[in-house]
């Protein structure tokens, strides 16, 4: 589904050196698992015979009974397309092999050795095993069967899953065989462990998983011995944990007491097509490697995960101060060291009341504030015109009187009309040109005033309307320095709400927020906004959540509507989302040549549309493809 895989990382309860009852246990997830929609069930370390076994694992009766287990769970599998990867012992040449073997549909796809043996503290695995590092392009004769061997094998469903397969230690090793395994375009790693419980070490655990799965951009599967392994020296929890590119998505509470597993829903598809984007994957050393052809897997038939409608926001409220002084001072200092370098002292803005030219102030303001600089050499100018109502004029003039700094008033309704007058264009006729007018009489009063004060025009444009297009060209598109180039309008509501702690201006932030997005470029009705953005463009809560996956990961326009029709559930109807949709992809593709000449500012997320720095595209792009795959 859309590159959806449905991956479960089961503990079963361990009955040490008991195969047969292990192998119950396995059987029982497997198969609840399966009716789960799952495509991969994980089990832990040496789960058939227990990893607390020791030296029975040189003892011929434990292998055996081992074998006879798994041959058990084969005969009792061939009905079930769910992969099991389960922890196997496994005796080749005299040696012993601490080994996964991988299985769908009662067959053995194959079998990977563990690379690092732990030897140190409470682990003496070297007393067993030996390691499997150098093992490649083998097979092993396993139950009458010949199976692939070694670790160089990769298992792909040849769609958008390709796994590979480490064990325990070999994540904790200083190159771990995960970051060959990613080079060589696996996106999913599964890992079976045996580790056991000390003070603060299941946090660790979970980072280390984490962090594994951000450098390795891919999904990171773990799961860990429990309950009934041997507590002779050590106790084991039971952890299961399920990351996604730095994220833990899924994870059990440990020390439970029966058999049990954790699902999550993880997106391949967008893993594959985020490392395209990232030049130090593509720069990654490749080994050869054997790749296995899975069979069918079971299919979701309704996506278990939540699809964030705000991506551009983060999701924890708790983070929301850290967040938004970082967005802060990136921004400031941003203007710090291109005023410095410059040798500029004042700012100039044009401030309306409305969202974006409040954020560019109030980080200006800011700037200024870390550098001593006296605030008065910001210079705010309203310029009313046609549509400018007497609720944005007097935010916008009690902001800048509660921040100090210096305000001018140039009003543009003459100025415009001479302009019409000038190019024949009747004031009564509210077309493009009305406006465009009006918006590049505003422009060309900041440029001309910073050239009389020696200043540098602050851009107020946002990521938003740099995506959509939606400004004047050689208007509001331009500036000396853009500096909220690099927010979409979801994230500056976020940090406009954050200023907020500031009492002076509480209240008059509070309006601004609750003010509809306009341009107020024509004539205001009744005293009232008679032009709202978001009703002639669409939302931009809907245009941030589509510019994100179109950017982040190369999402088609399905996949996009599919995950916001889960992100909008119960306010946007698939109807409405297809319309706003198409008309993004319209403007986003027809729109390029204003981002071409776009000016500097500083990229403040992971998304950017600068074609000095993440978006390169060219201005007469056909779009026609886009609109046929929605369709």
């Amino acid at each position: 589904m859309y590159g959806y895989y449905r991956i479960a990382s089961c503990i079963n309860k361990t009955t040490v050196a008991n195969p047969n009852k292990n192998a119950k246990e396995i059987l029982g997830l497997l198969i609840d698992a399966h009716t789960k929609e799952s495509s991969i069930a994980l089990f832990p370390e040496l789960a058939l015979t227990g990893y607390t076994a020791s030296d029975l694992f040189t003892n011929q009766t434990l292998l055996q009974a081992q074998d006879e287990a798994l041959a058990h769970i084969l005969q009792n599998s061939k009905d079930i397309s769910t992969i099991a990867v389960i922890g196997y012992a496994y005796l080749e040449a005299d040696r012993l092999h601490n080994c996964a073997v991988v299985i769908q549909n009662g067959e053995m796809l194959g079998m990977i050795p563990k690379s690092y043996i732990p030897n140190k503290k409470e682990f003496y695995e070297k007393r067993q095993f030996v390691t499997g590092r150098d093992i490649v392009r083998s097979t092993a004769s396993l139950i009458n069967r010949e199976v692939p061997f070694g670790v160089d094998l990769l298992f792909t469903d040849s769609a958008d899953m390709i796994f590979g397969i480490e064990i325990c230690e070999d994540l904790w090793a200083v190159t771990p065989p995960s970051n060959h395994m990613a080079s060589n375009g696996a996106n999913l790693i599964l890992n079976l462990s045996a580790s056991n419980e000390l003070i603060g070490k299941h946090e660790y655990r979970e980072e280390l998983v984490r962090t594994q799965s951000a450098r390795c951009m891919a999904a990171y599967v773990y799961s860990s011995a429990g309950v009934g392994e041997s507590t002779t020296d050590t106790v084991f929890g039971g952890h299961a944990i399920i990351s996604e590119y730095g994220s833990t998505i899924a994870q059990n509470k440990r020390f439970c007491m029966d058999s049990h597993l954790i699902t999550a829903d993880i997106d391949l598809q967008k893993l594959r097509f985020l490392r395209l984007s990232e030049s130090s994957f593509s720069d990654g050393r490749r080994k050869k490697t054997r790749t296995i052809k899975l069979g069918s897997l079971p299919t979701i038939s309704n996506l278990d995960r939540d699809i964030n409608p705000m991506p551009f926001v983060p999701s924890k409220y708790a983070d929301k101060e850290h967040r938004c002084d970082e967005i802060v001072h990136i921004q400031a200092h941003g203007l710090i060291k291109r005023m410095t370098h410059a040798g500029i002292k004042k700012a100039l803005i044009g401030i309306s009341g409305g969202l974006d030219s409040t954020l560019a102030l109030l980080s200006t303001h800011k700037a200024y504030e870390i550098m001593g600089w006296d605030v008065t050499d910001i210079i705010a100018i309203t310029m009313p015109g046609f549509g400018t109502t007497n609720r944005t004029k007097n935010n916008a003039t009690e902001l800048c009187l509660a921040l100090g700094v210096t305000l001018k008033t140039i009003d543009i309704t003459d100025i415009s009309l001479k302009e019409f007058e000038a190019i024949e264009h009747n004031p009564d006729e509210h077309s493009v040109t009305y406006e465009n007018v009006q918006a590049r009489a505003r422009t060309s009063i900041l440029m001309n005033m910073a050239n009389k004060e020696g200043g540098l025009v602050i851009g107020t444009g946002d990521l938003s309307e740099i995506a959509l297009g939606w400004s004047t060209y050689n208007g509001d598109h331009m500036s000396m320095y853009a500096l909220n180039s690099g927010i979409p309008k979801t994230l500056i509501q976020y940090v406009i709400e954050y200023y907020k702690s500031n009492k002076a201006i509480a209240s008059i932030i509070d309006d601004i927020l609750a003010t509809p997005i306009s341009p107020e470029l024509l004539p205001a009705k009744d005293g009232e906004i008679s032009q709202e953005t978001e009703s002639i463009v669409g939302p931009y809560e809907l245009h941030d959540f589509f510019l994100y996956h179109f950017i982040k990961y190369g999402a088609k326009p399905t996949k996009i509507r599919f995950l916001a029709t889960l992100a909008f559930d119960g306010k946007y109807d698939e109807k409405t989302i297809t319309k706003w949709l198409k008309l993004f992809l319209k403007r986003f593709f027809t729109q390029q040549f204003k981002r071409s000449c776009m000016p500097d500012g500083p990229k403040v997320g992971t998304i950017s549309l600068s074609p000095r720095a993440d978006w390169k595209m060219a201005s007469d792009v056909d779009f026609e493809v886009w609109i046929e795959e929605l369709a």
